[in-house]
């Protein structure tokens, strides 16, 4: 003990020993510790010879450890022995005192490291609730605390697999490396008893049942929460020997505190896995109401996720936009409830595809029947007509003259005139465009607002405050010809446009009732012309465009069974190098 040497040469020590030559009467005394003189007086003296005859020698046991040597002086006083007990006994209390003194130091000074770390450690695993970014903050705290072991790993417990697998690593060792370490008697066995071990010499550990030559040491240390064991960090070295008690005691209190934020991490992905799936599960129920739109929110949700994850990543055409990882998420969500009002739109006017339906078609074919019957009139081909028309998008000139025609016949019955075609019929069939009356698709435009009705009962509003204003604005355009609020260029939110882009993408890439599915090239030219009338964000627009093909294939990547949003959930952690 190097410190222990420092006092006996310090000026307490040095103090007693001359009030001792003093009580001696004069003579030479010297201290030594472990072989070697510490401290001699009078100063400047020669140490005594033990092979002297006339040299007096006293020792103690340790943690003391002393040897007191004294040759006497011409003048040396009769009870000179004992003096020198009562010396070497006051000598050995002061030793013994420093001992306790500085051991309550250093026990002092290991608990505020301790807790330093603690400090330290508590924030930077507890900044985010995500596997991978505890992960990644557990093992760059190893790499800053200079710890021995050219490589380290962490393992995680998932509770929703059999395996432990190897999620982040630093070092050397291999995937395949990592892999035979986890399946080791060893490894189990630490993980069973859920304590630190420290082995320093594997090849006679009768645990160590695998072949790799490039360790010859290691510490493992469980993650453990209140509830189980989250994991295991394993520190590995090429060297034997390299791992002490105190590596030991400072990596467990580092895993205590990684233990409990893992342990949450896992809770939390849990239950966003889980809501993640209730809510598609949600808007999959309301999509199965028409089969043409089934699974058009989970696909705008994932297109949206993905084109923003472009959006953000881009620093040429936005530079100005900086996404963070729950922003993706909100406007996911947005995309996966976007349509959840269209729960409250009848039926028949949601699958509507045609100007009349079907049974109201009969009943005409009907009346032509008895207008046949009655004079001469074409039953078949005018039916004929009628059906193109009743199909049509937009009408033309010649099938308005036939409404117009039919419309004005009439036969005379017993009781009263029976038109060929009623007034609510000829305006259904004479609709300049599309299906939908105008009351149709007050109803159908009231959608927007209707889902953030309902979706104002779900607390979401707290992690994600844009959600309802992007749902309610879905269908916004920057000239104002939007619904439900008419909202002009900057009153739309950022992510309401980019929302609005993929909803159009998507809808016109899709059958649907009334039309058959575009392929990319013509969805890409109406984005452009939608955008080039004012109605959409061109600079959206045009980003999109040119990333379309990466923006699809990202797209699979997001929501319940793909990686999650920018970092990835539990069931999508990649073993990789950090």
């Amino acid at each position: 003990m190097t410190h222990i040497a420092k006092f006996l040469r310090s000026v307490p020590v040095r103090r007693m020993l001359d009030k001792t030559i003093e009580s001696l009467g004069g003579g030479t005394l010297a201290v030594f510790r472990n072989g070697t003189a510490q401290c001699v007086s009078p100063d400047g003296a020669s140490p005594p010879d033990p092979d002297d005859p006339k040299v007096t020698t006293l020792q103690t046991e340790e943690p003391a450890g002393l040897t007191l040597r004294y040759r006497p002086g011409p003048a040396t006083a009769s009870n000179a022995s004992s003096v020198l007990e009562l010396g070497l006994h006051s000598l050995t209390q002061l030793v013994e005192l420093e001992l306790a003194r500085r051991s309550l130091a250093d026990e002092a000074l290991n608990k505020y490291r301790e807790l330093a770390l603690l400090h330290r450690s508590v924030p930077r695993f507890n900044t985010s609730l995500r596997l991978n970014d505890v992960v990644r903050a557990l093992l760059n705290e190893c790499r800053r605390e200079s710890l021995p072991g050219e490589s380290c790993a962490v393992f995680l417990n998932d509770p929703g697999k059999a395996d432990q697998g190897a999620v982040r690593s630093f070092g050397k060792l291999s995937g395949a490396e990592l892999e035979a370490l986890r399946g080791s008697t060893l490894f189990s066995d630490v993980i069973g008893k859920a304590r630190p071990e420290i082995v320093n010499d594997l090849v006679n550990d009768d645990r160590w049942d695998v072949s790799l030559p490039s360790i010859h040491s290691l510490m493992a240390v469980p993650l453990v929460s209140p509830n189980r064991c989250e994991g295991m960090l394993i520190l590995a070295s090429g060297k034997a020997g390299v791992f002490q008690a105190a590596h030991r005691k400072h990596l467990a209190t580092m895993a205590s505190v990684a233990g409990t934020s893992l342990s949450n991490a896992f809770h939390f992905e849990e239950t966003q896995i889980l809501m993640d799936a209730m809510l598609q599960a949600l808007a999959e129920a309301i999509d199965s109401r028409d089969p043409f739109t089934a699974g058009h929110s989970r696909r705008v949700a994932q297109l949206a996720a993905a084109f923003a994850r472009e959006v953000g990543r881009d620093t040429r055409d936005f530079p100005d936009i900086a996404l963070a990882e729950h922003e993706i998420r909100e406007i996911y969500y947005a995309g996966i409830l976007h349509d959840v009002g269209k729960i409250g739109i009848r039926e028949e006017v949601l699958t509507k595809d045609s100007r009349l339906p079907a049974k109201t078609m009969d009943i005409i074919r009907t009346r032509m029947e008895l207008f046949e019957e009655q004079g001469d009139f074409d039953r078949e081909e005018m039916f004929k007509r009628l059906i193109e028309l009743n199909r049509a998008m937009t009408p033309s000139a010649e099938q308005l003259e036939l409404v117009e025609k039919l419309g004005e016949m009439c036969r005379r019955t017993e009781s009263r005139e029976l038109p060929l075609l009623y007034g609510d019929e000829c305006a259904c069939l004479t609709l300049p465009y599309g299906n939908l009356t105008e009351s149709e698709r007050s109803e159908i435009e009231r959608h927007s607002a209707e889902s953030e009705r309902i979706l104002n009962h779900i607390p979401l509003g707290r992690g994600f405050p844009n959600l309802l204003t992007v749902i309610r604005q879905h269908h916004e355009r920057l000239d104002g010809s939007g619904y439900p609020d008419g909202l002009r260029g900057s009153e739309i939110l950022f992510q309401s446009r980019l929302l609005a882009v993929v909803d159009v993408f998507d809808a016109v890439t899709q059958e649907r009732h009334y039309k058959p599915a575009m392929t990319t090239e013509e969805a890409v030219r109406i984005l452009r012309l939608e955008a080039e009338s004012g109605k959409l964000d061109m600079r959206l627009v045009e980003f999109f465009v040119e990333n379309v093909e990466t923006i699809e294939r990202l797209a699979d990547g997001f929501g319940v069974e793909g990686a999650s949003f920018v970092q990835g959930n539990a069931c999508a952690l990649n073993r990789s190098v950090a």
